[in-house]
């Protein structure tokens, strides 16, 4: 899980250095074309037919949200500090916990609707909205949260039937398919440092995925969110050093009030599932 906190910052300090000159939905789009490289054995097995894909349908639905999240998220890196991005990042697994009591029929306890109310309050401690202007940054990183969360709901009932690597590699097909048009509305040629950081971020995400995963395997998920919060000191350090952005104590507080949030909620979760496991057995 450290190694996957150091790939994530790694990625939004490579998107940063491309900045705004690129934009965001080409920027997006090269980062999957390259992505979808790495994964060319996989598709070799899809087409061999050693592999199945289960439900397209979904698939292609989540690969469609997540290709717009990943806009916004670009757009937003290139304008908001990275200390911003991250803490706000928190708020995806709040907004899941409300997707899963809506959509998949998870029963929404009291404790659990407080830990997300909490949430709610650590973004507000950020935005500080009456205080400081919002900004179109904010407001893009705050509009992946909902895209990211329809992500995420898909691939926890895509996992019921489809193997890690099968839903990667889907994933990684639609968002190249998507983003394609809208890269090519206003297409800028990038120059050759731009594709290497470019490549770079590809690189990053696709390890940083693969460590996320095999931490998932290894340790429950209640030992592992806390570490998460490490990207945030992370993010804002590379954005003091790197970029000379300035400490902003407001996202750093609004940051831990919403890991302690997922956290709080990532708990209940675990046990919750192990009283069920209990049961059954």
């Amino acid at each position: 899980m450290l190694i996957t906190g150091f790939c994530f910052v790694g990625v939004t300090i490579t998107v940063r250095y491309v900045g705004p000159r690129i934009p965001a939905a080409e920027s997006a789009f090269i980062r999957y074309l390259v992505g979808t490289l790495f994964l060319l054995p996989v598709y070799y097995r899809i087409m061999r037919g050693s592999v199945k894909v289960p439900m397209p349908g979904l698939m292609s639905v989540r690969g469609v949200s997540h290709a717009f999240g990943v806009i916004l998220w670009f757009y937003a890196m290139a304008h908001i500090p990275i200390a911003q991005v991250t803490a706000l990042s928190y708020m995806t697994p709040v907004v899941v916990t409300v997707g899963a009591a809506i959509f998949l029929g998870e029963v929404l306890h009291l404790r659990r609707l407080v830990a997300v109310v909490v949430g709610f309050f650590g973004v507000l401690v950020i935005l500080r909205p009456g205080f400081t202007e919002i900004s179109l940054g904010q407001i893009a990183q705050l509009a992946t949260t909902p895209l990211f969360a329809v992500s995420m709901l898909l691939t926890k009932k895509l996992t019921a039937k489809a193997e890690p690597m099968v839903i990667v590699a889907a994933l990684s097909l639609v968002c190249t398919v998507t983003l394609l048009p809208f890269a090519l509305l206003n297409w800028v040629t990038p120059n050759l440092t731009e594709l290497v950081l470019l490549s770079l971020t590809a690189a990053l995400a696709t390890f940083g995925h693969y460590a996320m995963t095999l931490a998932f395997k290894n340790a429950p998920i209640t030992a592992l969110q806390p570490i998460s919060f490490l990207q945030l000191l992370w993010a804002t350090v590379a954005g003091i050093v790197l970029f000379g952005e300035q400490l902003d104590i407001y996202v750093v507080a609004g940051g831990a009030i919403l890991v302690l949030s997922a956290t709080y909620i990532a708990h209940r979760e675990s046990v919750i599932n192990r009283a069920a496991r209990e049961a059954g057995a």
